[in-house]
């Protein structure tokens, strides 16, 4: 069957239009809480959220719905996604939700679904769920209808799991650290759980008021960490965004260190104390050629996969790899989370630092990415990806970028837009070749 909630990651769509309203999260509620009511035993979901204005009504309509058909909620108040992940764990719950909407604007919202693993669902469970919300579904007799309590040491239990992921003798004494929160989720347990390492910690976007979350603050709004730390004379910056599975790094110089840099650093390092499972990294379509080759040159591999944090997921568990994610900042670190978790990546970064007695701008810049052009062509409809001659231009770029680069070409799964990637050691030839598809695309859908 097709989707009509469900898309690469969760439900998600502007408030109170479309489907993301109070009405479809009572429904989320209960078909997911009906899909979990499994066995004898008191069921129970966990329940965060980001910090939207939205965030209120939504908890309370998927709170209404799992309670309808007798589940138990405990609710955390603004967390992490990967906080939300870990209590649904350590509290055994049946399900775990988390409310955001990411790095979107503030208008956005969205519903996050983790299995009692900790892990995002399956296709299949999410499939199941989705054939739930069309049906009529049996509610819980009085008597069994589900209770909800709001638990208040939350945010200690996630610093705690957070700071283990790091040696008990490391230390960051002497670094001063700028953590911009993006007036979202982590506005409080990520400066909190630094800090509590030794550091100097000047926290910004760490005001959320509901409506202003990656508003000109976070990893994909790079400006007010990059002025803050070069104007403090901070050692490094750290960016995460609204719901801080995200993590963007800054240098001294106030210089972007992207996901690719990161998962090199954070490979290599694994890798020089044996503890690099997989032979590799796990990243998707979209990681710089640069990365590959430099993973190539330290005997290292790079195993791509479609773009998603969801299908570097599910890479890794098949393959035993320990370390993935995206040149946009997602890492999964498998040892210590089961989603991505943009603190525990940044302790690692940290520790490197500290450990290496370097500056953040000679550790993590690794290797010069290639020249990388992305470029999309929104169309009105139709299929110009199947146009013959759109065939042939993309087959003639191929042939020139043989053996010098690589070409992406995907439809986006949530707009009508096709997205044109090409890399590769001449920049002018790049640039050609996506012109051209471009161009190319446009007549086709004309």
């Amino acid at each position: 069957m097709g989707r009509s909630y469900f898309g690469t990651d969760g439900i998600r769509g502007k408030t109170n239009a479309g489907v993301m309203t109070a009405a479809t999260a009572m429904k989320v509620g209960q078909a997911a809480g009906t899909h979990f009511l499994r066995g004898t035993h008191k069921h129970r979901a966990v329940i965060g959220k980001d910090t939207r204005l939205s965030g209120y009504m939504l908890e309370n309509a998927l709170v209404a719905g799992f309670t309808s058909v007798g589940m138990d909620v405990v609710l955390t108040g603004p967390l992490p996604t990967p906080a939300i992940a870990m209590l649904t764990r350590e509290l055994r719950a049946d399900v775990g939700v988390m409310i955001s909407a990411s790095h979107n604007p503030y208008e956005d919202n969205g519903i996050k679904l983790f299995g009692p693993d900790g892990f995002k669902l399956s296709d299949e469970d999410e499939l199941a769920i989705e054939a739930l919300l069309g049906e009529e579904l049996a509610l819980a007799p009085s008597p069994q209808i589900g209770r909800a309590r709001r638990i208040d040491d939350v945010r200690g239990r996630y610093i705690h799991a957070v700071k283990g992921a790091l040696p008990d003798d490391v230390r960051l004494d002497g670094l001063k650290i700028v953590v911009d929160c993006a007036n979202g989720a982590a506005y409080q347990v990520a400066p909190s759980a630094i800090w509590e390492l030794g550091a100097e910690v000047i926290a910004v976007g760490v005001n959320p008021n509901g409506i202003n979350i990656n508003d000109r603050c976070g990893s994909t709004h790079l400006g007010l960490v990059k002025e803050t730390v070069v104007a403090s004379g901070a050692d490094i910056g750290i960016a995460l965004d609204g719901d801080a599975d995200r993590l963007i790094v800054v240098d001294e110089h106030g210089r972007t260190v992207d996901g690719d840099q990161i998962m090199a650093l954070i490979g290599t390092q694994l890798a020089a104390r044996g503890e690099l499972r997989g032979g590799g990294v796990v990243a998707t379509v979209m990681s710089n050629l640069g990365l590959e080759r430099f993973l190539g040159s330290q005997g290292l591999t790079l195993e791509r996969t479609k773009v998603g944090d969801r299908h570097v997921l599910e890479k890794m568990k098949a393959a035993g790899y320990n370390v993935g994610g995206e040149q946009s900042g997602h890492m999964i670190l498998l040892d210590h989370a089961t989603t991505g978790d943009g603190t525990i990546a940044a302790l690692q970064v940290l520790a490197a630092l500290v450990q290496s007695g370097k500056r953040a701008s000679e550790l993590l810049h690794l290797f010069d990415p290639v020249p990388q052009l992305l470029k999309n062509v929104r169309f009105a409809g139709g299929k110009p990806l199947d146009d013959a001659r759109v065939k042939a231009v993309i087959a003639d770029a191929e042939a020139q970028l043989l053996g010098k680069g690589r070409l992406v070409i995907r439809p986006s799964g949530t707009e009508p837009v096709i997205r044109v990637m090409a890399e590769g050691d001449d920049a002018g030839q790049v640039e050609t070749v996506v012109d051209a598809i471009c161009d190319a695309v446009k007549e086709a859908a004309a």
